[in-house]
């Protein structure tokens, strides 16, 4: 048996082999991994949206990604000065990628790029309740499709739970507490559903 068989017969458990759609509960973990800086920048977009708001829907909120793309966030967040706030989001990405992403020092950098579809309606919904801003703790859902290229490729749909704690950021921002978050939930791509259990 060659080499390149014993490989990919030793890395099947894994992540596959010879292909990049999500076909297990590691590609599920990774296909989210890539997107998780998304999440605190659609977190700052929300309160920017909130700071320009009159009323709880939110102007259009636009960032970059950390190599490439757009990230555009809509939606609604709760008016007010409570320390408590919801935010109800739509998630709008095209060629979006926050480059190679660090996963642990023993697996490889995670590098995807991702597209969500055009229009608003259809696109991936980012719930977050947090509470007493700036230091206490958020949950949140991220419901959606997604188009990848990359380290994965493929649709995968995720349907996920996020919860963690927040602070300030030192500048009056509201950011997630780093390694407090988790996210648990499926990824179903083709035919398959796997499950994603991650701490960031």
């Amino acid at each position: 048996m060659s080499v390149v068989a014993i490989s990919c017969l030793l890395s099947v458990g894994l992540v596959g082999c010879g292909d990049d759609e999500v076909s297990s509960d590691e590609q599920a973990r990774r296909a989210y991994l890539g997107l998780d800086e998304s999440i605190s920048k659609s977190l700052q977009l929300g309160f920017a949206g909130f700071n320009a708001a009159s009323s709880a829907n939110i102007p259009p909120q636009s960032g970059a990604g950390d190599a490439a793309g757009t990230l555009l966030i809509t939606g609604q967040v709760d008016q007010g000065s409570s320390d408590n706030k919801g935010m109800r989001l739509r998630v709008g990405m095209t060629g979006y990628s926050d480059g190679e992403i660090a996963v642990s020092e023993d697996e490889d950098p995670v590098n995807i790029t991702y597209a969500t579809n055009a229009s608003t309606e259809a696109q991936p919904e980012l719930t977050l309740q947090l509470r007493n801003i700036p230091g206490g703790t958020f949950t949140g859902e991220l419901k959606g499709d997604f188009d990848m290229t990359g380290d994965l490729k493929g649709k995968v749909t995720l349907n996920l739970t996020l919860t963690g704690e927040i602070e300030d950021d030192g500048t009056g921002k509201v950011r997630r507490t780093s390694g407090a978050t988790r996210v648990t939930g499926t990824a179903t791509s083709g035919d398959g559903t796997y499950n994603v259990d991650v701490t960031r």
